[in-house]
């Protein structure tokens, strides 16, 4: 069952869906999920609960603005090559306030994938208070051409396939979700788009995670992450596309497992 919440930020007042998940695993930390271009609380399915359950961990799942159930983009609203940065740096800190979360207070983990990974890089750059580790999977720190031709591909299955009523299964306008996404990404200006700069700034241990088989990016990712940040471990999964969770669950579940045992909390059973 899903929640809303208002939230008050720079590019308005919006209402976001969440959900928390394992209520009942011990207070004082908690794992975050940034979902990826076309996500929402939906579509994550049963993955966040999976996951929280194998780490003995409380759970964040949320639909950011746009998406799922959360207030969607008016028509006219164009979301620039900033808007990962809008998000990491004002949407999340006001979420946080509004749900009474204190980073610090709790301790914090993001599971960030696509979009949602390159947000919590973005975050973690800037604001290391109370966080302690990032889950990447399939994140984006630069703009490859392989990206690109994909989102081509996207938009036009969206204008003369399927995916607009496959995408309506989860979002209430998927317009919004799909052009906010499509738009930003495909604007000449994003090209130039590259957040590699900011990765010898994040300090916390992070876990990356890619697809040989993903569509929306390549090993450069990653391994650009690993060359740049301090503390990255890299997994790279055969038969693997773009949505790592989806694909190869319990791959990915135990990796992470691990990953956090090695950070020293992390329960020893997969729950």
């Amino acid at each position: 069952m899903t929640e809303k919440v208002r939230v008050s930020w720079a590019l308005g007042d919006h209402e976001i869906e969440y959900r928390w998940v394992l209520e009942e695993a011990p207070a004082g930390r908690i794992l975050v999920f940034l979902h990826e271009g076309l996500g929402s609380v939906s579509l994550w399915r049963d993955f966040p609960d999976r996951l929280c359950r194998a780490l003995g961990v409380r759970g964040l799942v949320f639909s950011r603005w746009g998406y799922g159930a959360s207030s969607p983009r008016r028509p006219w609203e164009r979301w620039g090559p900033d808007f990962m940065h809008h998000q990491a740096l004002d949407f999340l800190p006001n979420f946080f306030r509004a749900l009474g979360v204190e980073p610090g207070r709790e301790r914090l983990w993001f599971y960030g994938h696509s979009d949602g990974g390159s947000i919590a890089l973005i975050y973690a750059a800037h604001y290391p208070e109370g966080l302690e580790g990032l889950v990447l999977a399939a994140p984006h720190v630069l703009v490859e051409e392989v990206t690109l031709e994909s989102i081509r591909k996207a938009r036009q299955a969206y204008l003369e396939g399927d995916l607009k009523p496959r995408l309506a299964r989860h979002h209430q306008d998927p317009d919004s979700a799909f052009f906010g996404w499509c738009d930003a990404w495909l604007d000449p200006a994003f090209r130039t788009w590259d957040i590699r700069p900011l990765l010898p700034r994040v300090r916390v241990p992070v876990l990356a995670i890619q697809g040989y088989e993903d569509e929306y990016g390549t090993m450069l990712q990653i391994e650009e992450i690993a060359r740049l940040a301090p503390r990255v471990e890299l997994v790279k999964l055969h038969g693997c596309g773009h949505s790592p969770h989806r694909d190869q669950p319990e791959a990915v579940i135990e990796a992470v497992r691990q990953f956090f045992q090695a950070e020293g909390w992390a329960r020893q059973d997969q729950g």
